[in-house]
């Protein structure tokens, strides 16, 4: 039986990288078993859609390489939505404006941008919430 997941990301991964890199693996997990499944990252979470910065883990030899990016790209392709939210990217020196060249290629196909009010959507849409 699918359910409809939601899980959000909201934990700075410079404080804590491995609660990013679980909510992350649990999010394409549940991808991978079928389920509904859309994402919202906040606060300083963002920085996971960040190109740069996840080339910076893959590259510096503590998870598998290219376990993340692999990660991301299940996300990207399976979930039925992934949010960022706006004030926190912005605070994080990214707007749709620059975000061509910062975040993962196509993100304005698969991304959609807001702040709390899809929070309280994605929320109220489904019936299991995850929180790293």
């Amino acid at each position: 039986m699918n359910k409809k997941f939601f899980v959000k990301l909201v934990t700075d991964p410079e404080v804590d990288l491995r609660k990013c890199i679980v909510g992350l693996a649990c999010g394409a997990q549940a991808i991978k078993d079928g389920h509904d499944v859309s994402m919202f990252f906040a606060s300083n979470a963002v920085r996971m859609l960040n190109l740069n910065y996840l080339d910076e883990i893959n590259e510096g030899g503590m998870f598998p390489e290219n376990m993340i990016l692999d990660m991301m790209n299940v996300v990207i392709k399976g979930a039925t939505n992934v949010y960022c939210s706006t004030g926190s990217q912005k605070a994080n020196g990214i707007t749709p404006e620059n975000a061509a060249g910062n975040l993962l290629d196509g993100w304005n196909d698969w991304m959609t941008w807001s702040g709390p009010p899809g929070v309280i959507k994605l929320s109220l849409s489904s019936e299991i919430q995850l929180v790293y």
